[in-house]
């Protein structure tokens, strides 16, 4: 074990002794621990990305979302799940307009 010595303004003294109290009967170097923790695993996560699909049954013409082809009502697309995560096809934000894939280009997605 390795002593270290931090220097923190007021509020974040405050917010230390609130969280460790709170949480972790007092134990300040468990609630530094757990919050390195949650950033480690949270950082880098910039943008959105598309975990998998799940079907959908078209109750209306819609185009595909990739390729832009006309899909008409009753047919099964697929629409993309999202969880937060990092990459070159990270998207900022979630769409606002229905997204929908076909299945060849579901299939042709890496």
């Amino acid at each position: 074990m390795k002593r270290l010595n931090f220097t923190f303004d007021d509020s974040t003294i405050e917010l230390l002794e609130e969280l460790s109290d709170n949480y972790f009967s007092g134990n300040k170097s468990q609630t530094v621990r757990e919050a390195l923790e949650s950033l480690k695993v949270n950082i880098g996560n910039k943008g959105w990305v598309i975990k998998g699909y799940t079907p959908r049954q078209l109750e209306e013409e819609i185009q595909c979302y990739t390729c832009g082809e006309d899909h008409h009502a009753g047919e099964i697309l697929f629409t993309p799940v999202f969880e937060k995560g990092s990459g070159v096809r990270a998207i900022n934000a979630l769409p606002k307009k229905p997204w929908v894939e076909c299945d060849k280009c579901v299939d042709s997605e890496d």
